[in-house]
C-alpha cells in the first residue's frame, strides 16, 4: 500500500522546491495547485465556476486566473466557494494518479491549504515546510511580481505555522537550502526505518 505523505507551507516558505528535492530522491510528487491549473479546464468545473462566479472571468472560454484570484484571496467566503468546486476534481485526479503509483513506497501531495482543505485526513505522514515571514514575502514578491500587500493578504487566507506545526509529524526550516535538503534526507531515512520494521 503506498503511504500519502502531505507536505505543506505557507505562500513562499519553499514547499515546492522541497517536493521537486524528494522527487530528485525518487519519491513521485503530485502538486495540487498544478492539479487545480489543470482541473480548472475541465468543461464540468468551469460550468460550475461560470454558475458561481459569472461568466465575465471567461474569454473566449479561457478563465481569467488573475481576475480570479483577485475576488477569492479578498473574500473567504468566494474563496470557500471556489475550494468547493475544484477541491473534489482535484481529489478525483489525484486517486487515479495514486493508482498509477502503485509500485512506490511514497508519494509527496504537496499542497498549500492541507489542513485548510481537509486533505490532511487522507495522508499518513505530514510534513510543514516553514521560513521566517520576512523571507517567505521578499520570495512571492519577486516570483510572482505582486505587491508586499497582496502576499499579507494571501497568508492572511492561510493557517499560521503554529497551527501546522502542531499537526506535523516533521518540520523543515527552508531558510537555508543545503539544510533543508539535508533534512529530506533525514526524513526519509526515518521513514524507511519505520517501515521496516512495520
Amino acid at each position: 500500500m503506498v503511504k500519502v505523505i502531505g507536505l505543506t507551507g505557507g505562500i513562499g516558505s519553499g514547499k515546492t522546491t522541497i517536493a521537486n528535492y524528494f522527487n530528485e530522491l525518487g519519491v513521485p510528487v503530485y502538486i495540487a495547485d498544478d492539479a487545480g491549473k489543470k482541473v480548472m479546464q475541465f468543461e464540468s468545473v468551469k460550468t460550475q465556476i461560470k454558475t458561481t462566479f459569472g461568466d465575465a472571468l471567461f474569454e473566449n472560454e479561457i478563465l481569467n486566473r488573475a481576475k480570479l484570484a483577485e475576488i477569492v484571496f479578498n473574500n473567504a467566503d468566494k474563496l470557500a466557494e471556489l475550494n468547493a468546486i475544484v477541491h473534489p476534481a482535484i481529489k478525483k485526479d489525484f486517486e487515479l494518479w495514486l493508482q498509477e503509483k502503485a509500485s512506490f513506497q511514497y508519494v509527496i501531495y504537496e499542497a498549500a491549504i492541507l489542513f485548510e482543505s481537509g486533505r490532511y485526513k487522507d495522508c499518513d505522514v505530514i510534513i510543514t515546510v516553514t521560513a521566517p515571514e520576512e523571507i517567505r514575502i521578499e520570495r512571492v514578491v519577486k516570483r510572482d511580481n505582486t505587491t508586499r500587500e497582496q502576499v499579507l493578504s494571501r497568508m492572511k487566507m492561510q493557517w499560521n505555522d503554529e497551527k501546522r506545526i502542531s499537526l506535523s509529524n516533521f518540520v523543515i526550516n527552508n531558510s537555508n537550502l543545503k539544510i533543508a535538503k539535508e533534512e529530506v534526507v533525514k526524513i526519509l531515512k526515518i521513514l524507511n526505518i519505520k517501515q521496516n520494521q512495520s
